[in-house]
Order: C-alpha cells, then sequence, then structure tokens
C-alpha cells in the first residue's frame, strides 16, 4: 500500500471502568462519566494509578 493513503482501521472507543474516589461504585464508560450519581465524588480510571 502506497504510503500516502489513509488506512482504514477501527475507531470504536474501548470502554473502561471508573471508580468513584468516595463511595467506590464503580461505572464502565467510553469516556469520563461526570461526576458519581451516588455521591457527587469524582471518578477515577481504575486502570490508572492513585499515586
Amino acid at each position: 500500500m502506497p504510503h500516502d493513503q489513509d488506512v482504514e482501521g477501527d475507531t470504536a472507543e474501548i470502554a473502561s471502568e471508573f471508580e468513584c474516589l468516595q463511595c467506590g461504585k464503580i461505572v464502565t464508560a467510553e469516556t469520563h462519566p461526570g461526576e458519581c450519581p451516588n455521591c457527587g465524588g469524582e471518578f477515577q480510571n481504575r486502570a490508572k494509578s492513585l499515586e
């Protein structure tokens, strides 16, 4: 394939697990879910270190 052509790939986002830092609720979402519906706390991507 010539280098000047775009390659079509799978553009679907991969869902990640997010955990509320206050109450521990876990949700699965493709993008950051915002604030927790249970307590209003902040979600953290579970795949990332808390350090």
